[in-house]
C-alpha cells in the first residue's frame, strides 16, 4: 500500500533484499528490526541507570538537597511526558509522531546524544556546587524525554507488529537476545574503566556506546513496520480545514475520554500497582547495588574485577533466564511465572535476613540473583500490557489500538518510582552518616560504619521481601491469565 513516506524504489528494493537474505538464514526480519531498538536502548539505559547516582553523589559531590530537588523535577517530568507522548503518537497526523518507525528513526540520534549529557561535567564541581544539581536535573529530564519518545514507539510496535501470542513470544525472544548483548555494556564499562575509577576511559566508552546505540535504533527506524502505520494516512488527506479545526477543538475531551476508559480497566489497575513496585525495585538495585557491594563485601573477599563481573551478570543473566524459559512461557503463561518470581524474591530475602551479614559470597550471589529475577520478570511485562491493549481494542471496537496511550498511562503511575527509590534510600543512608562516611571507607569510625552497614543490610533484605509480598497480593486477581492458550482470538490485520 502506498504511503506518503514510502522510500525510494531503490531503497525499498534493498530493504526487501535484506528481508529475503535474513529469511534464508532463518531470521525473522520484523523481529530483528524490532529487537535492534532493544539492543541500542539497553546499551545506554543500563549504563545510565547503573552509574548516574554514584557519579553525581561520589564524584560530582552533589548536595543531598540538590539531589532531591532534581529527583522531584525528574519524577514530575518522568510521569507527565509518557501519557502526553502516548496521546501524541496515537492521535497525531504528523508522520514522525504517528508512525512508529519514524518516531524511532528521528528520535534515535537525540536519544543517544542526551545519554552523554551526564558524563561530561559543565565545570570542575566543588562539593555542594549548585550547578551540579542543575546538571543532574537537565541530564535526567532530557534523557528521559527522548527515552520515552523512542521506547513508547517501540512498545507500540510490540502490540502492533502482530496480535498472535506466538509472534509476541518471538519478539520477546529476539528482544532478550538483543538485551543480552546490550546489557554487556555495563560489564565492559566496569572492566575498562575499573568501575569508573578511570573516568577518562569511562567517558570514551560512553561516547562509543552512544554511537553504536544510535546505529542500532536507526536500523529499526528504517526496517520496522506496524500493521497500523497507515491508520489514517488516506483519510487525513480527505479532511477539510473545518474538520481538522473541529477535531482540534474536541481533542482535550477525547483525551479525557480515552484516558478514563483505560484507567477504569480493572486489569490495568492491578497491573499498574504491581508494576509500580517492580520499577521501584529495579531502580533500587540498579542505583545502589554497587554502593551496597562496596560497603558490605570487603575488597579482599571480592576484588574490583570480580565485582565488575558480578554487576555485569546482574544485567546479562536476566536475558539468559528469559530465553531459557520460552517453553514455560508457552505452557504456564506469563501470569504464573511473574507470580512465582514474587514468591522467590520474598523467600530469598527472608533466608538472607536470617543468615546475616558475614556470609559475603552468599550476599554477593543474593544481590546478583535479585537483580536477575527482577529484571527478567520485568522483561515479560509487555505481554500483559499487550493483552490489555487487545481487550481495550475489542471492548470499544476501535479502528486502531491505543498502544502508546496504554503504555504511556501505565508509565504515568509507575515512572515516579524511578525517582522515589533513590530519594528514599539515599535519605535513609544519610540519616546514618553515609554522606560523611562514603569517602572515609573502612578508615572511618568503626561504630558509625557498623551502624551504616547494618542499615544497608536491612535495606537489602527487607525492601525486596516486603515489596514482593505487596506485588503478589496485587497480581493475584489479574484476570487475563490464559492468553497463551487461546489463539482463536488472535487475528492479524
Amino acid at each position: 500500500m502506498a504511503t506518503k513516506d514510502k522510500p525510494a524504489s531503490g531503497v525499498h528494493t534493498g530493504v526487501m533484499n535484506i528481508g529475503r537474505y535474513l529469511i534464508y538464514f532463518g531470521i525473522n526480519p520484523a523481529a530483528l528490526a524490532y529487537a535492534m531498538t532493544t539492543l541500542g536502548s539497553c546499551m545506554i539505559n543500563n549504563i545510565f541507570s547503573f552509574y548516574y547516582v554514584k557519579l553525581f553523589v561520589n564524584k560530582y559531590k552533589i548536595s543531598e538537597g540538590a539531589f532531591h530537588r532534581s529527583q522531584v523535577v525528574y519524577m514530575v517530568w518522568n510521569a507527565v511526558n509518557d501519557p502526553l507522548f502516548g496521546y501524541l503518537q496515537d492521535n497525531s497526523r504528523v508522520p514522525c509522531c504517528s508512525q512508529r518507525r519514524l518516531s524511532i528513526l528521528y528520535g534515535a540520534p537525540l536519544y543517544s546524544l542526551t545519554f552523554l549529557l551526564a558524563w561530561f561535567p559543565w565545570q570542575s564541581y566543588a562539593p555542594g556546587d549548585w550547578l551540579s544539581g542543575v546538571h543532574l536535573m537537565v541530564a535526567l529530564c532530557a534523557f528521559d524525554g527522548m527515552l520515552t519518545f523512542v521506547l513508547l514507539a517501540q512498545c507500540a510496535l510490540f502490540a502492533e507488529i502482530s496480535s498472535h501470542h506466538q509472534s509476541r513470544l518471538r519478539l520477546i525472544k529476539y528482544s532478550q537476545v538483543a538485551s543480552l548483548i546490550g546489557s554487556s555494556s555495563v560489564l565492559f564499562c566496569g572492566v575498562l574503566s575499573k568501575n569508573m575509577e578511570d573516568f577518562g576511559a569511562f567517558q570514551a566508552f560512553t561516547v562509543l556506546i552512544a554511537v553504536l546505540s544510535c546505529a542500532c535504533m536507526l536500523y529499526t527506524g528504517l526496517h520496522s513496520e506496524s500493521r497500523f502505520d497507515n491508520k489514517g494516512s488516506e483519510s487525513d488527506a480527505l479532511l477539510s480545514a473545518d474538520q481538522t479545526s473541529d477535531q482540534s477543538a474536541s481533542s482535550f475531551s477525547m483525551l479525557r475520554t480515552l484516558t478514563w476508559q483505560i484507567l477504569t480497566n480493572r486489569d490495568f489497575q492491578l497491573f499498574v500497582i504491581m508494576n509500580f513496585f517492580q520499577v521501584f525495585m529495579l531502580a533500587f538495585f540498579n542505583n545502589f547495588t554497587m554502593i551496597f557491594a562496596e560497603h558490605l563485601i570487603p575488597p579482599d573477599v571480592l576484588p574490583s574485577l570480580a565485582k565488575s563481573l558480578m554487576y555485569g551478570a546482574g544485567f546479562i543473566c536476566p536475558q539468559l533466564l528469559v530465553l531459557s524459559c520460552q517453553r514455560l512461557l508457552q505452557s504456564l503463561g506469563y501470569y504464573k511465572i511473574i507470580l512465582y518470581t514474587f514468591y522467590m524474591e520474598a523467600g530469598m530475602s527472608a533466608f538472607m535476613l536470617v543468615l546475616g551479614t558475614q556470609h559475603y559470597y552468599i550476599l554477593a550471589f543474593f544481590l546478583t540473583i535479585n537483580m536477575v529475577i527482577i529484571q527478567a520478570a520485568f522483561s515479560l511485562f509487555g505481554l500483559p500490557l499487550a493483552d490489555i491493549i487487545d481487550t481495550d481494542l475489542q471492548k470499544y471496537k476501535r479502528s486502531s489500538p491505543l498502544s502508546s496511550m496504554v503504555f504511556g498511562t501505565n508509565a504515568l503511575f509507575t515512572k515516579p518510582a524511578q525517582s522515589l527509590a533513590p530519594m528514599i534510600v539515599l535519605n535513609i543512608l544519610n540519616q546514618f552518616g553515609y554522606e560523611q562516611l562514603k569517602e572515609a571507607g573502612r578508615d572511618a569510625n568503626p561504630g558509625a560504619l557498623e551502624s551504616l552497614h547494618s542499615v544497608m543490610f536491612y535495606l537489602v533484605c527487607l525492601v525486596p521481601m516486603c515489596v514482593a509480598a505487596v506485588q503478589a497480593l496485587a497480581w493475584r486477581p489479574f484476570s487475563i491469565r490464559n492468553s497463551h492458550t487461546v489463539d482463536t482470538k488472535y487475528i492479524d490485520g
